[in-house]
């Protein structure tokens, strides 16, 4: 059977490609993972942060491979042509959810979400500073694993919505390259009352960085890196079960 096989952010430069494609008598996740560590070492020592997902959803290791299937090495993480939107997704409720590689649009976002029963609006902007821990940075770099990432977005959305007495939230997140003091990403929230749409807007950003797949990449004045990050806890214990095998994830 043949697998597609995507890599992002650091994994791709260990294995030196953004696509493979494998043939395979059949297998697993599991299976497909330690071909690759067999070939490119780096990627066992790092095996405890990658997570994997199939045909665009997250997926344990020992999930069965079919032919046709795309795989996706995901590392920890950190969108019409008259669209600026590569991709976006908005449903009946009015919740709307974007990436995009132009500046975010903030007030045209909140007047989409506003509604005559909303009596507050909480707009968290993400905004690239000129330094880490010192280190002066130059530029930041934003990739992901698009079409997946709008989905997870879109999921994390509506469950947030559905938690709080809120009217509508958006989630927009900008790719390529940004300067200082542009905003990267963006969770919008609209209510009746204000606390509802503060706490929204808090979970919202703080769950976004823990399970969708976008990674970044700092640029300094003497250097770069792909910045360090972290999956959702729940999300690394569903996606890698323990096993007897001697490579582990």
């Amino acid at each position: 059977m043949t697998v597609r096989v995507l890599f992002f952010g650091l994994l791709r430069d260990i294995v030196g490609c953004a696509e493979d494609t494998v043939q395979m008598e059949g297998g697993t996740l599991r299976t497909l993972f330690d071909q690759y560590a067999a070939r490119f070492p780096k990627l066992t020592g790092l095996a405890n942060s990658i997570v994997l997902a199939r045909n665009q959803s997250f997926a344990p290791l020992e999930t069965p491979l079919e032919h046709g299937d795309e795989v996706a090495f995901l590392p920890p993480v950190s969108g019409g042509a008259d669209s600026p939107y590569t991709h976006l997704i908005e449903d009946e409720n009015g919740n709307f959810f974007a990436l995009t590689r132009v500046p975010i649009d903030v007030q045209s976002i909140n007047r989409r979400l506003l509604a005559g029963t909303d009596g507050a609006i909480c707009a968290f902007e993400g905004v690239v500073r000129n330094n880490t821990k010192g280190r002066a940075t130059k530029f930041l770099d934003y990739e992901c694993y698009e079409a997946m990432a709008v989905k997870m977005m879109a999921e994390l959305g509506r469950e947030i919505a559905g938690q709080h007495a809120v009217g509508r939230i958006a989630m927009v997140h900008r790719l390529g390259r940004m300067e200082i003091g542009e905003a990267s990403v963006l969770i919008s929230v609209t209510a009746p009352h204000r606390r509802p749409s503060f706490e929204a807007a808090l979970e919202g950003i703080n769950r976004l960085k823990k399970l969708v797949p976008i990674w970044k990449k700092e640029h300094f004045v003497d250097g770069e890196v792909w910045v360090d990050g972290e999956w959702d806890d729940a999300l690394v214990r569903a996606s890698q079960p323990a096993a007897d095998s001697a490579t582990q994830l």
